[in-house]
């Protein structure tokens, strides 16, 4: 099978160009803090970077969207402009979530699961008076019930996660906007296709439910397994309560 190729390039750069010539855009150097100090702490404390697409997996129960609501309303608080889209839950249930979080910040909500009708979405919201030169920020609830436009019923399976990734990825590189993208792993931790993916996207986090050690047992555990932006900051032990987290324990990274 075909390996299939982003269309992300440099604009205007040379092939063969000097590397030391190349004029990075003050866009990504202009890192983003979320406000939630285990997530900015385990993107190594800098934050998310512009353009950045983010993978987020976890176990059926262990609190991705939860983590996910409490990001969006810490990024709104900021400044920043988010959309959260949710196929998963309907939005009734995003809404009792989202009281029982005490969140306070309004952001965008909706259930769209065409990517183009999505993007189209977040471009008119972007493009309003006093909304561009917000940081952009989009969280997808999940990966798998999105469509490309091809595949409208669900169908498509692998090959239609990694094109609705894909566009995704091309939307924030052309923008500078950033996107957390949950995916559904089962219990065991394995999802179809995810090291295809991995590939794909700028950072992975993963969100688990700690077993093995008797003083940490049911604890979520967030861990940065991917960064090419900067260094993992190591492994969060958190305890998930009706108001959201809170960290019991860090592991530093090596």
């Amino acid at each position: 099978m075909a390996q299939m190729k982003l269309n992300v390039k440099s604009d205007n750069i040379e092939f063969g160009t000097n590397i030391l010539n190349v004029k990075v855009p003050k866009q990504l150097r202009n890192k983003v803090k979320c406000g939630v100090d285990y997530i900015d702490a385990a993107l190594g404390g800098g934050g998310f970077t512009p353009s950045a697409v983010t993978f987020f997996t976890g176990t059926p129960g262990s609190g991705k969207t939860t983590m996910m609501l409490k990001m969006a309303d810490s990024l709104t608080k900021q400044g920043a402009l988010v959309v959260f889209n949710t196929a998963e839950e309907s939005l009734y249930q995003v809404k009792l979530v989202a009281e029982r979080l005490n969140l306070k910040h309004g952001f965008h909500a909706g259930q769209e699961t065409s990517v183009p009708a999505l993007l189209e979405y977040c471009d008119t919201l972007r493009n309003k008076r006093g909304n561009k030169n917000k940081p952009f920020f989009l969280i997808v609830d999940s990966l798998q019930t999105l469509d490309d436009g091809k595949y409208a019923n669900g169908g498509g399976g692998r090959a239609k996660d990694r094109r609705c990734l894909a566009m995704i990825t091309d939307y924030c590189k052309e923008h500078y906007a950033n996107a957390v993208v949950i995916g559904q792993v089962n219990k065991s931790g394995q999802m179809a296709g995810s090291n295809v993916l991995k590939h794909m996207v700028d950072s992975m986090m993963t969100l688990s439910v700690e077993e093995r050690d008797p003083d940490l047992r049911g604890c979520r555990v967030l861990q940065m397994v991917k960064n090419r932006f900067g260094g993992a900051g190591g492994t969060f032990f958190l305890e998930l309560n009706k108001r959201g987290f809170r960290e019991v324990a860090r592991v530093s990274a090596a």
